[in-house]
């Protein structure tokens, strides 16, 4: 049942929820008490004034009253029914539950929502102990004061009568050990506090680079010039006055970055990449010919353009030859670990296999939504070959969120240690989720 057929299910639903009698409620808008009851069964279109009557005594926007929930609730019920590990029936009725009973509707939703954030929270802290090295340190730091907190106590316990010069060190270590515990102690759980948003609180040099383009929105109009000399000088700005990039490490990633962006900014003008993006969309092919520039340039400038330009959110990642990611931008729904070991069956990957050959795969990730992406991905020597050397291979894959994944959507994780498919050929180490999760 569509969604312009349930104006007369939300009609009484808003009537119930008011505590209106069908009666009171036909004579506030001059219709009969049996004209309302077929209205309210669907049985009867209404528009114009009567909709605009009904939905004044109603107290709710004639808008609420036809179009029912909006888009974002749908989606995310009908992301909470493809996670389920067997197929669902009526997914077709889902606008007709949505409009009957919001309120459970948004439950659900609200439960979905709790239980991708979950998820997202298993990924973030998996990445941390598998590649942080801030966390490792500070978890030798606590362990190795245990450890000299206990061997201490073990002798003054132990031991008989201790010379009191003895006994008054022991005891000063103690105190000295335990406190450095604490002060350890105090500094992990901070770390590890996704709350805390403390200016002292500092990341590995990846992570102030990701906060930059965060900031920024992964756009910076200063940079949006066909100028390479007043580029430069921009993107030395940009950088000594942000905030977020702290160590020398995180700023030379982010002018390398930044280098890029400037000369693919250089090849697609914003003006005429827009004037192209109104006359073909988002197809790279079309706009690498329009333009005479190649893919990978294409792609990178497409996932760095605002919402508003390139009409719709889009995600972007790059990696080097190893499979290491370098740099990424985040898009809804589709997970992207903070480091490496990513998801092998990602078509990042197989364009790294197929060396500047074009990959397009649609996908969707496993056990996370019903929400489906367009990939496009491929790969580009970043260092080209010689007869002393090997081409250094460079890979990039731009992310475009679809409405739903057809029945030819690629399945695909985020990352072995989260990715609940157990019957997975590519699979290198076990999950921490159980199937179907």
């Amino acid at each position: 049942m569509g969604r312009d057929t349930l104006t007369g299910s939300r009609i009484r639903e808003r009537r119930l929820m008011l505590g209106l009698r069908q009666a009171e409620l036909a004579r506030q808008v001059d219709i009969s008490a049996s004209y309302l009851n077929l209205i309210e069964h669907n049985r009867r279109r209404i528009g114009g004034k009567l909709l605009v009557d009904l939905a004044r005594v109603l107290a709710v926007e004639p808008s609420m009253l036809t179009e029912g929930a909006e888009v974002a609730l749908l989606s995310t019920l009908r992301e909470a029914a493809a996670a389920l590990s067997r197929p669902v029936a009526e997914l077709d009725r889902v606008d007709e539950f949505a409009g009957r009973f919001p309120g459970w509707a948004e439950v659900l939703a609200h439960a979905q929502k709790r239980i991708s954030s979950l998820e997202q929270t298993v990924q973030t802290l998996s990445d941390r102990l598998t590649h942080d090295p801030h966390l490792a340190a500070s978890l030798h730091e606590v362990l190795s004061t245990a450890a000299a907190i206990r061997s201490t106590a073990s002798i003054l316990a132990e031991t008989g009568e201790l010379e009191a010069e003895w006994r008054d060190r022991f005891h000063k270590n103690l105190n000295e050990d335990s406190q450095r515990l604490a002060e350890s102690s105090r500094a992990l759980v901070n770390f590890l506090d996704e709350g805390n948003t403390s200016a002292d609180r500092r990341g590995v040099p990846q992570e102030e680079v990701e906060r930059f383009f965060l900031e920024a929105g992964h756009h910076f109009a200063e940079l949006e010039t066909p100028d390479a000399a007043a580029q430069e000088i921009a993107l030395q700005t940009l950088i000594e006055e942000s905030g977020a990039l702290v160590a020398d490490a995180a700023r030379t990633i982010a002018r390398e970055a930044l280098r890029q962006y400037c000369a693919d900014a250089r090849a697609l003008p914003l003006a005429a990449l827009s004037d192209v993006l109104s006359e073909h969309g988002s197809n790279p092919s079309a706009i690498a010919r329009a333009f005479a520039v190649d893919l990978p340039t294409v792609l990178r400038r497409l996932g760095a353009l605002p919402p508003e330009v390139l009409g719709q959110e889009a995600g972007l990642v790059v990696c080097d030859g190893s499979g290491s990611i370098l740099f990424h931008k985040p898009v809804a729904g589709f997970a992207l670990p903070r480091f490496g070991a990513s998801c092998p069956l990602w078509p990042l990957y197989t364009a790294l296999s197929r060396p500047q050959q074009p990959i397009h795969r649609e996908v969707v990730q496993q056990g996370r939504s019903s929400v489906g992406f367009d990939c496009y991905a491929v790969s580009w020597p970043r260092l080209s070959a010689d007869f002393d050397r090997d081409p250094l291979y460079h890979a990039v894959m731009l992310i475009l969120p679809k409405r739903e994944a057809s029945d030819a959507a690629q399945s695909v994780g985020a990352s072995c240690r989260i990715c609940p498919l157990a019957a997975c050929a590519a699979r290198r180490e076990p999950s921490l989720l159980k199937e179907g999760f």
